[in-house]
């Protein structure tokens, strides 16, 4: 039996359980991956057990969230019980026995729809196949509950889409999440699941962890095989959501393993990335751009992020204050965006063309104005972004910034109140640039404001430089612990 969620209207704020209610962190739902995986080697918890935890905090928690659009409890059950025998006997299937997982609604999903957070896209069809992702998970026995939410096909940085309606931030329920990852984050924010997946065109999981206080990663572009081919080209990543770093390299050990559908994938890393993590931060050369240079920054937010840039300094690391050599570039990350909006909606007829997302709607009518020229500019300008960010990596091993300017805003807004912008790429300056350069990057949870809103910390790596990205995000959170604060 599947369980369909209609979303809810922006004005609901009920909340998802009894606010004097106990926070229950001896859960199973509240245990990292890697905790549940060695409690199933000893005999002390099983699977069943797992997912029985997190199925109980969907069914309690997610009417008022909304970051699950679809969940299978009787085949995650199921799943369970195989897995339960199969541990029993000492024979895990893989790496990722038993642990429940859940899936962004934009990656193929064999036996489930893949809607995109769309009325356009037709349910009642056969759905026989995995995007690489997926089937990496699958193949390592992680077990799959439900599919999350996301704006109509991720286009931009909140989670609300005319399928589903509006996704909600589990530490402040009239909030937003983030987007476009933002019921994968939400989920694992919330203890429905330690592993999550999300894709990142312009900050879709950073832009997400940052609002909801977990950790994502964008890893170097084509380390991750896509498919099916995204129509923003290679702006569009796919990498982990999880509420420790262990966990998410866990996730990279699994998804950066080959797939001949993607045919601009990179080759498997010869390296762990679990083994990596310890790598230490002494004498590592480390730039702190509080402000890249020309955006503007939430003062409580820049000093959150300034303190816990000194978690690094006291690793030992040379932190040097520096803003990369890169311009403005959110026009030119326009012209691709909405040209690649305009590329994934090209079949839709006239009458489905009215039932887009207004938003999405008014940036595929712009992205249908721009010349091959325009494109090409935009791309001229993308490719001495990453010279210049090559040449600014030979002095700098990391850049640290913040992940976001601000913290969570309004659920079912598009841009925060008063704020002047008319689109999401307004307050997202952090994120986008990197799309554009392809470098990895993730976000770190690194404090909270006095109203208890969630900020992170983003670490940038070169191309290629994702195992150092995750040692240091891995020795910032042995530093500055964040996991035990719970939704």
């Amino acid at each position: 039996m599947s369980t369909k969620y209609e979303g809810l209207d922006q004005g609901d704020t009920r909340q998802p359980r009894d606010a004097d209610a106990p926070a229950q962190a001896d859960s199973p739902a509240w245990m990292s991956a890697t905790e549940l995986l060695g409690s199933y080697a000893r005999g002390e918890l099983s699977p069943v057990e797992a997912t029985d935890a997190v199925l109980e905090r969907i069914e309690r928690d997610n009417p008022a969230l909304n970051a699950f659009c679809l969940v299978e409890p009787d085949e995650a059950r199921a799943a369970a019980r195989e897995s339960e025998g199969r541990w029993s006997r000492g024979e895990p299937a893989g790496r990722l026995d038993g642990v429940p997982t859940s899936i962004k609604d934009i990656m193929l999903t064999r036996g489930w729809p893949t809607l995109r957070g769309s009325l356009n896209v037709d349910p009642d069809q056969p759905w026989t196949e995995d995007s690489p992702v997926v089937a990496r998970l699958r193949e390592e026995g992680a077990l799959f509950v439900g599919k999350t939410t996301t704006p109509e096909i991720a286009w931009k940085g909140v989670t609300d889409s005319p399928l589903y309606g509006v996704t909600r931030n589990p530490w402040d329920l009239s909030k937003t999440p983030g987007g476009s990852s933002g019921g994968a984050a939400a989920a694992v924010a919330a203890g429905m699941g330690p592993l999550s997946t999300g894709t990142d065109g312009g900050g879709s999981v950073r832009i997400p962890a940052s609002f909801t206080g977990v950790f994502a990663i964008k890893p170097t572009w084509g380390l991750v095989p896509h498919y099916p081919a995204s129509a923003f080209g290679s702006l569009a990543h796919s990498g982990p959501i999880t509420r420790t770093v262990a966990d998410a390299a866990l996730m990279l050990d699994v998804i950066t393993r080959p797939d001949p559908r993607d045919w601009g994938r990179l080759d498997t890393p010869a390296y762990s990335f679990t083994e990596s993590l310890d790598t230490p931060m002494r004498g590592l050369r480390i730039a702190y751009s509080p402000a890249l240079g020309h955006l503007s920054v939430d003062p409580e937010v820049a000093r959150i992020v300034a303190e816990a840039v000194q978690a690094f300094e006291e690793s030992g690391a040379v932190v040097e204050e520096a803003d990369p050599p890169i311009p403005e570039s959110r026009e030119h990350f326009q012209i691709l965006w909405y040209a690649g909006a305009a590329k994934a909606t090209e079949a839709l007829t006239e009458a489905q063309r009215d039932r887009l997302d207004p938003g999405l709607r008014e940036i595929v009518d712009e992205g249908l104005t721009y010349s091959a020229q325009d494109y090409l500019t935009a791309m001229a300008t993308r490719m001495s972004m990453g010279e210049a960010m090559g040449r600014f990596h030979e002095d700098y091993d990391l850049l640290l910034t913040p992940a976001m300017p601000i913290t969570a805003f309004e659920a079912g807004l598009e841009v925060p109140p008063d704020s002047g912008d008319r689109r999401w790429t307004g307050w997202a300056g952090f994120s986008y640039p990197f799309n554009m350069t392809q470098q990895p990057a993730a976000s770190v949870p690194c404090g909270f404001t006095e109203a208890g809103l969630p900020v992170g910390l983003q670490v940038v790596g070169p191309r290629h430089g994702d195992a150092l990205v995750m040692a240091a995000c891995h020795a910032f959170e042995s530093a500055r612990p964040w996991a035990g604060r719970l939704a």
